[in-house]
């Protein structure tokens, strides 16, 4: 079975392609469908999430490759725009690496690019051991909280969590935790905007500056009183900063930029 997309907007316009993060789905880009409504936008549930669940197992190797081919076969030669965040992030710099030319801009949003051996380790028996919880609405209600899920979208939050076996969720956090940047990043020349939020782990701003060294095409910038997952938690200013960027080139006045 091929990934579950769906298309939306304009589709003589720019191809806009969004790869939510891991443990939820597309949805999580509903307020950014409805802000680009002018662009041809595509959301994706990455393999084993969502719709999706029924695909091969998840790496973000084969992510990067089954959304690169879509890509190709759906934008025809147009520009295009991939927004990824988190674990979408990770998979949008291992698309740009797998093939440098295929996408214009890219937004790579709070990736972790520094792999953590010792944390990896202690993964599995710590799923083992936590999974149940996962069916417990008031821990659910915690975890939608740290993630910026409001009541809107925690049912299908919810839903989508007790669906998702162990071995998946054990998979899916080993690949985040493994991931670096792969050599062949350095060659793209896509415009690059890497961000992360002022109140993320210092693991993820280190790896925002490690993004920002690896290619010269990318500017950096941390965003203000903002922590894992900004486009949900002020979906206005993101969808605001990322159509700026598109059309202007410029970043928000109130940034610390990453040098």
């Amino acid at each position: 079975m091929g990934l579950f997309y769906r298309e939306y907007g304009d589709k003589n316009a720019p191809l806009m392609v969004f790869l939510h993060g891991g443990g939820v789905s597309s949805w999580m880009w509903d307020k950014q469908i409805q802000y680009f409504s002018n662009y041809h936008c595509m959301t994706i549930d990455l393999p084993e999430h969502g719709a999706s669940k029924h695909t091969e197992n998840f790496t973000i190797q084969f992510s990067a490759e089954k959304i690169n081919e879509l890509i190709e076969e759906i934008a025809n030669g147009k520009k295009v725009i991939v927004i990824g965040f988190s674990l979408g992030a990770q998979i949008a710099i291992q698309m740009l690496s797998i093939n440098p030319s295929l996408i214009d801009y890219a937004f790579i949003n709070s990736a972790l690019v520094r792999p953590n051996s010792i944390l990896r380790k202690m993964i599995k028996p710590s799923i083992k051991l936590t999974y149940p919880l996962v069916k417990v609405r008031s821990f659910s209600k915690l975890q939608a909280k740290t993630l910026f899920i409001d009541e809107e979208y925690f049912e299908t939050y919810y839903r989508e969590s007790t669906q998702m076996k162990s071995d998946t969720l054990i998979r899916i956090l080993e690949e985040n935790m493994s991931f670096e940047i792969p050599n062949d990043f350095k060659k793209v020349e896509s415009k690059i905007l890497v961000t992360v939020g002022e109140k993320e782990k210092s693991v993820m701003k280190n790896s925002a500056i490690e993004i920002v060294s690896s290619n010269s095409s990318c500017t950096g910038i941390i965003i203000p009183n903002a922590g894992h997952g900004i486009s949900l938690a002020n979906p206005d200013f993101f969808n605001q900063m990322i159509g700026k960027w598109i059309q202007e080139g410029t970043s928000p006045q109130d940034v610390v930029i990453i040098k």
